[in-house]
């Protein structure tokens, strides 16, 4: 987190602030500017004792282009070489925006049409319902800073997909990859896939606990993500409409310096507020989205937690690989089930990692083996000397409980 004096912040126009800031000083500018929605926006706090609001009303097109045209103008000239902009905007002015954009910064320094896409109440307007919002991304030169953010896999994302490595054929079509002996190539140290240009993210709900009643708040989670992939600790992030404050509130928690400007003293004393008591609700769409995979088998997956695996998909034998193997060779990992022997178990990992090129398989007990008459109820069959059992924690408090003479209650 930041110290409060790496934060600056300032009550006027942009425009006329802006103007006075050093050449290259900044590394992100985002904005969230008025949408040119022809409306006159006014909420209130919580308790209804603070009142925050903005016109959004132009007289044209031009006038709303020449307004917004001015103030990327002078944000081209402050960004660092290495610096970006993100511009917030929606169907109203998204065509405006873009041309602005293309002609301050060029065609050739667009680097993503980001879609914000979220729920939110229905209405029963005849027309479909608005769930989105662009996110125009330009960088002031080539070598700009960009850190790659690393998603889960999709659910129908298959353990071969994950594991083996691709590569071009001569018709540059994608194929696994083999060596020279003709065997498949494996990696179990993917990290995930990188984040794309749609994100499902969490519109802020009215009882959401960081809302602060502007109008046109808009959620930590979705600036946070802004700022960790186009900055580094100790950049400078500039916002010049910061409203509600959430992207210096953002800077502030991630390690960057910040400069917020808005017109209403409202906004600047809000922005204030909240760098002083920074509060941050936990969004439960983006836990859902980062742990989908757990709709494999949730009990399962949830005694691994804490482990850095990649869970599996529609794999019947394998639940998750353990990551960071320096020689890249998975580790394949099994729960047991509660309906299943140890040794039936044992045999589905087995058979599921035999040609994964596995070096250590591990089968995680949810029984206690050791039970007398438990064993009686294996075939004859020989236990796979490559897997190695280790207990889960009821199943070792369980045998230590027996260990000690306290009765298991069935």
């Amino acid at each position: 987190m930041s110290n409060l004096a790496d934060i600056e912040l300032y009550k006027g126009d942009c425009l006329d602030i802006i103007q006075t800031m050093e050449s290259n000083s900044v590394d992100l500018a985002y904005l969230d500017p008025p949408f040119m929605t022809m409306k006159s926006h006014r909420s209130y706090n919580k308790s209804r004792t603070e009142e925050f609001g903005f016109d959004d009303l132009w007289t044209s097109r031009s006038d709303y282009s020449n307004f917004l045209s001015k103030r990327i103008e002078q944000i081209h000239k402050v960004l660092s070489a290495t610096g970006s902009i993100f511009v917030h905007c929606d169907k109203n002015a998204t065509h405006i925006v873009k041309g602005l954009l293309d002609n301050i910064f060029g065609v050739a320094m667009f680097k993503a049409e980001i879609i914000w896409n979220y729920r939110r109440w229905s209405n029963s307007s005849k027309r479909l319902l608005s769930s989105h919002q662009t996110i125009y991304y330009y960088t002031k030169s080539n070598e700009y800073t960009f850190n790659t953010i690393w998603q889960d896999y999709s659910p129908t994302t298959n353990i071969d997909q994950i594991l083996q490595l691709r590569s071009r054929d001569e018709f540059g079509k994608s194929i696994y990859k083999k060596n020279d002996r003709g065997r498949t190539v494996f990696n179990a140290n993917k990290r995930g896939v990188p984040l794309g240009d749609v994100w499902d993210l969490p519109y802020l709900n009215p009882k959401a606990r960081e809302r602060t009643g502007f109008p046109t708040q808009k959620p930590l989670v979705l600036l946070e993500r802004i700022i960790e992939l186009s900055t580094n600790s100790g950049d400078t992030v500039l916002d010049p409409f910061c409203g509600s404050g959430t992207t210096i509130v953002a800077a502030m928690l991630l390690g960057r310096k910040a400069i917020g400007i808005d017109i209403e003293d409202a906004a600047i004393s809000l922005t204030n507020r909240r760098l002083h008591n920074p509060i941050r609700s936990e969004s439960r769409v983006a836990q859902r989205g980062r742990s989908s995979y757990r709709s494999a088998n949730d009990s399962a997956l949830a005694l691994l937690n804490g482990l850095d695996c990649v869970p599996v998909q529609r794999n019947r034998g394998i639940d998750a690989i353990a990551q960071n193997r320096a020689d890249g060779s998975p580790v394949t990992i099994r729960v047991q089930r509660r309906d299943e022997t140890l040794l039936a178990a044992a045999k589905k990992l087995y058979s599921a990692s035999k040609d994964k090129n596995a070096s250590a398989m591990f089968l995680v007990a949810t029984r206690n083996h050791e039970l007398p008459g438990y064993n009686d109820a294996f075939p004859n069959d020989a236990f796979p000397d490559e897997v190695t059992v280790i207990d889960s924690p009821g199943t070792a408090i369980e045998k230590t409980m027996l260990g000690r003479g306290v009765e298991k209650i069935r």
